[in-house]
């Protein structure tokens, strides 16, 4: 493929993009799935079409800023949990593919001068072991936009990317269908002493793990005295 053409394929894809962001914003899908509440109104209304609705705004909507808990916590709670699962596992892909293409082949330059520099300690993993590195930052972090556009402008390739993923969304998204209903319920009817019990855990873990960060900083700051 010659550099005119695919000069003329990425700005087909930036329209393309633009087009559908902005229809998204016009029939107001934006402002739906940007809340759980008016995103499980929306798609419950739309019957079978919502399947089709739910891939689609998940695939467009995702990489570009629109949380992706915002999608499989709603799936749940409007289908039975193999078809949120399968919606899911299907929108989360799409959304993964889509950012991981607009940074490889559309936005490269930008997206590589935005990758936050946490993320370069992957580089030498990447080459070494990319499917592995792949699929533990993907069970790890799920599908943030920043991980997409790190994966797109790495020297992954296209197939390790997509089945690393694969794998590593299958049994969070398998987990979060089967119990999220379960899980909402239970959030609705918990007593208020669950919900200080629970934040007593978080603080702890929080400290836990600031103290343990400090602990390696003040090693490496020995070492490098050394």
């Amino acid at each position: 493929m010659n550099e005119r053409t695919l000069r003329a394929i990425r700005i087909a894809t930036v329209l393309a993009v633009l087009l559908m962001l902005v229809g998204a914003q016009q029939l107001g899908l934006l402002s739906q799935f940007a809340d759980p509440a008016k995103a499980r109104a929306a798609l419950d209304a739309l019957g079978p079409w919502g399947y089709v609705a739910f891939v689609l705004a998940f695939a467009l909507l995702q990489p570009f800023g629109v949380p992706g808990t915002v999608f499989i916590m709603v799936a749940p709670l409007i289908w039975s949990w193999p078809i949120a699962y399968a919606l899911s596992m299907v929108g989360t892909m799409a959304a993964s593919v889509v950012g991981f293409a607009f940074a490889r082949f559309v936005a490269r330059d930008w997206v590589l001068a935005r990758i936050p520099p946490r993320l370069s300690r992957y580089n030498e993993a990447l080459e070494k072991r990319a499917f592995a590195t792949v699929f533990g930052l993907r069970f790890l972090f799920w599908m943030p936009p920043w991980l997409h556009a790190f994966f797109g402008v790495s020297k992954v390739s296209f197939s390790t990317h997509f089945w690393a993923s694969l794998l590593a969304y299958a049994l969070p998204l398998l987990a979060t269908a089967y119990f999220g209903q379960r899980f909402f319920q239970w959030m609705r009817s918990a007593p208020p002493w669950v919900w200080a019990l629970v934040a007593v855990v978080f603080a702890l873990l929080a400290v836990v793990a600031w103290a343990v960060r400090r602990r390696r900083l003040a090693r490496a700051a020995d070492v490098a005295v050394l």
